[in-house]
């Protein structure tokens, strides 16, 4: 009976096995067999099964052996779950933006062939979505980066494979790096890869708009703990310490935590607390503008502060305030909502 119970369920058992080998780029056997809930032998039958529907799934032996699914001439299907469907159709059809060079146009064609095959009693989910939201356009402060080079990125954060490419430097001289990258990251319309670069003994932060030619190098990388609860706040930490051409410090009658809620990003700079009532603020960036930027909306805050600047920032500083100064009041009635 047992035998008969296993023949029976070999077609789901064989899409959930496609479905495991599409996750992640290898599994073990004995993983394989725990997940499905048969043994390694079944496992190994049902691979079979698989090459012989000409799906490319490669084993090795030995105690490191497993299996993965290679790149072959036909494609097998993408197998996702309820959410994974829905998460995929969000993920599009709000990819117009993100700086990814294409994603406007291609992110809707994929939209449309997932639509068309998105089971029914998903599609009033992604309809509620799609109708109660909408999206302001992104004003890009780096150009997009290429599609490709984000592919080989993300595949070899999954598969923790280190990676070499050539990076430009803000000072524009361009080198050769090899990484173990760990994540990628997106802030503020800039992508990031966090990785840890075995040269410096250190994690490092790389633009990706800065990044040409990544090579997989088909070695795994060695499992690291980032210094860090997860990769967005390793990068949030590493932009607060780092200093770049321009430099204001400020001191603001305000509680740290305070100025922290009440402006509208995450400024590049450290703020410490000095007192109960008083904090200080060190604004670095490759722009005096993005300093002069900050300094506005900390000013809005309404408290009393006072700014050391070297004269370059100092004089976009009283061009700004003379320009608000000789501003009329609006005309009553006008409101500005935000």
């Amino acid at each position: 009976m047992h035998g008969e119970s296993t023949r029976r369920d070999m077609p789901g058992r064989l899409l959930r096995l496609l479905s495991l080998l599409q996750s992640r780029r290898e599994w073990s056997g004995g993983e394989l067999a725990e997940r499905l809930g048969v043994s390694d032998r079944t496992v190994r039958r049902d691979v079979d099964r698989l090459r012989a529907l000409d799906y490319p799934v490669a084993g090795t032996t030995g105690t490191a052996g497993g299996y993965r699914l290679t790149s072959g001439g036909n494609v097998p299907p993408l197998l996702l779950d309820d959410d994974e469907a829905i998460a995929m159709a969000i993920g599009l059809a709000t990819g117009t933006g993100g700086g990814v060079a294409g994603m406007a146009e291609n992110s809707m064609r994929a939209l449309a062939k997932l639509e068309q095959v998105l089971p029914a009693r998903l599609r009033p989910r992604l309809a509620a979505f799609t109708s109660a939201t909408a999206a302001v356009p992104h004003r890009h402060l780096a150009p997009p980066v290429d599609p490709a080079v984000l592919a080989v990125l993300a595949s070899c954060c999954r598969d923790q494979e280190i990676v070499s490419f050539d990076y430009q430097r803000r000072d524009g001289e361009t080198s050769t790096r090899r990484v173990e990258p760990y994540n990628l990251v997106t802030v503020h319309g800039l992508w990031y890869l966090l990785a840890f670069d075995p040269d410096r003994a250190d994690w490092r932060t790389f633009r990706v708009d800065r990044i040409g030619a990544p090579l997989p190098t088909h070695r795994r990388g060695t499992p690291r703990e980032l210094p860090a609860t997860d990769a967005a706040t390793y990068l949030t930490h590493a932009f607060a310490g780092a200093r770049y051409r321009h430099t204001a410090r400020i001191t603001v009658a305000l509680p740290a935590d305070t100025v922290r809620a009440g402006l509208f990003a995450t400024i590049p700079g450290e703020i410490e607390q000095h007192g109960p009532r008083e904090c200080t603020i060190r604004l670095s960036a490759d722009s005096p503008e993005l300093v002069v930027q900050f300094l506005a909306a900390i000013a809005a805050l309404g408290a009393e502060f006072g700014v050391e600047a070297p004269e370059e920032i100092a004089v976009r500083l009283r061009t700004v305030g003379h320009g608000l100064a000789a501003t009329p009041p609006s005309a009553p009635g006008m409101e500005l909502g935000c």
